[in-house]
């Protein structure tokens, strides 16, 4: 009888542990699934916003890469205005948006990496850097945002970059030139065959380096400053709940955008002329008659540094910046608050500021 009383009690015993593992695998389950359905909103989010801001601001997109790879020795326009006047007469409003599908395949996911990028980074940082300071509710510094940033640009801009090189050329031949690349596919296939592999990351070195500023600043100066104006709640514009206005927010991310475009255009600049490095026929190398033809010769990045200010001053290392300072303010902002809104919506528990 006592035998039979162990055995059922050890039955109910082995029951009563199975379930509990069950249970703890379901919930696991549960929780795994949330986690990866979490992440791909996350990379969703991401991918919108960059692709809606790239595409509002893709007329200043492509003037500001016409601008910097611009011949000097046959200038046809100097300002914004005059720049979109005359890609509008040459080359109807189509002109205005060539090179723009390149870029939104490439920013899509561009933009998507950077984004998660930056928040898993900035929440590994922030661990880190409780567990040195022994203080749980410790917050990052500006300075640590600013590295996450850079991280994250840098993942983001690698992972995309055959087809930045690829949407600058696509960008910059025009109607005259002797050969036109018929799409992405065919821009790919046709400088893999005629130029080789290494051909599709000519410029990423500089890139690099760019980017470590510029993404860095971005995320940097965008968080820091939302988190300096929740904290200080200046003139209203933090309500009862510590959330930010949409127009605050704008405001945020046109701040960012222009401190980090400003530091880091002239690497930009030398990126797109190395990426032009092996194609005879960019808009940039045709001379004033229409028909002969000027060679750019490079040999690396300091070597465009250098020969860009001897023949053309310094400051053509900021050709396009107008252009392009217009086109960040409203494509940085208008990223950043896509992204948190469309997160919002979604109900995703991640967020960059976590």
């Amino acid at each position: 009888m006592a035998s039979e009383d162990v055995k059922t009690s050890g039955s109910a015993v082995s029951t009563i542990v199975n379930l509990a593992e069950e249970a703890k695998l379901a919930r696991e389950g549960v929780t795994a699934q949330s986690y990866a359905f979490s992440i791909c909103k996350s990379l969703f989010a991401g991918g919108v916003a960059g692709a809606v801001s790239r595409t509002a601001v893709a007329p200043l997109e492509r003037l500001k890469i016409l601008l910097q790879v611009q011949n000097p020795h046959n200038i046809k326009y100097n300002g914004t205005m005059q720049g979109l006047k005359y890609i509008w007469r040459t080359e109807g409003f189509r002109g205005m948006f060539k090179g723009n599908g390149t870029n939104c395949a490439r920013i899509v996911p561009n933009s998507a990496i950077k984004f998660f990028s930056y928040e898993h980074a900035s929440k590994r940082i922030l661990h880190l850097y409780q567990q040195q300071t022994g203080n749980e509710d410790a917050e990052l510094t500006p300075l640590l945002r600013l590295g996450a940033g850079a991280f994250a640009g840098i993942m983001g801009m690698s992972a995309t970059y055959p087809m930045d090189m690829v949407r600058g050329r696509l960008t910059v031949q025009t109607e005259k030139s002797p050969y036109r690349y018929r799409g992405i596919f065919h821009a790919l296939s046709t400088v893999l065959r005629e130029e080789g592999p290494r051909a599709l990351y000519k410029g990423w070195v500089p890139s690099v380096i760019g980017v470590i500023p510029y993404a860095g600043l971005n995320f940097g100066v965008y968080e820091s400053l939302k988190a300096w104006l929740i904290k200080t709640k200046p003139y209203g514009l933090v309500n009862d709940d510590c959330e930010l206005s949409v127009p605050t927010k704008l405001a945020c991310g046109a701040a960012a955008g222009t401190v980090g475009q400003t530091v880091a255009y002239p690497l930009d600049v030398i990126r797109r002329r190395m990426q032009m490095l092996g194609w005879n026929n960019a808009a940039s190398v045709v001379t004033g008659d229409g028909r002969s033809k000027v060679q750019l010769e490079y040999t690396g990045m300091i070597d465009v540094f250098r020969k860009t200010v001897r023949h053309e001053g310094f400051g053509a290392l900021y050709k396009g910046l107008i252009p392009n300072s217009v086109k960040v303010v409203p494509s940085i902002a208008i990223a950043f608050v896509t992204y948190e809104t469309l997160k919002d919506i979604m109900g995703v528990e991640i967020k960059i500021s976590d």
